[in-house]
């Protein structure tokens, strides 16, 4: 079973960039399709990014989109999450994960992904 481990987080002013790191322990994440996701305080976990196994197609949600950039290093086993123009409403946990690509085109329905991290902390301050 695939362990996953995010880092990268913390404090940034609005305005500022971060780069969140996932990488897998157990298995290989070439197959998979990997996403991003992440929870505010009170509020549910939402999709933000994902990308194919093979990097040849992403998807990310409108709230983002323009502002991020997922990416991934089959080779490193380890997928990128890189994050300019941060702003408060940002602030959140970010978790990766994975869905393993034999069970279709890329997800943004986080019951789809069977495989999850513990999540980095990202806080944007204004």
């Amino acid at each position: 079973q695939a362990q996953l481990v995010e880092s990268g987080g913390g404090l940034v002013q609005a305005g500022g960039s971060l780069r969140l790191s996932c990488t897998a322990s157990g298995r290989t994440l070439s197959i998979y399709h990997m996403g991003w996701f992440r929870q505010a305080p009170g509020k549910e976990r939402e999709f933000v990014a994902t990308i194919a196994s093979n990097s040849l197609t992403t998807y990310y949600a409108d709230s983002v989109k323009d502002r991020f950039t997922i990416s991934r290093d089959n080779a490193k086993n380890t997928v990128y999450l890189g994050m300019d123009s941060l702003q408060p409403e940002d602030t959140a946990v970010y978790y990766c994960a994975a869905a393993p690509m034999t069970r279709g085109p890329i997800e943004t329905m986080a019951r789809r992904y069977d495989f999850w991290g513990q999540g980095t902390q990202v806080t944007v301050s204004s």
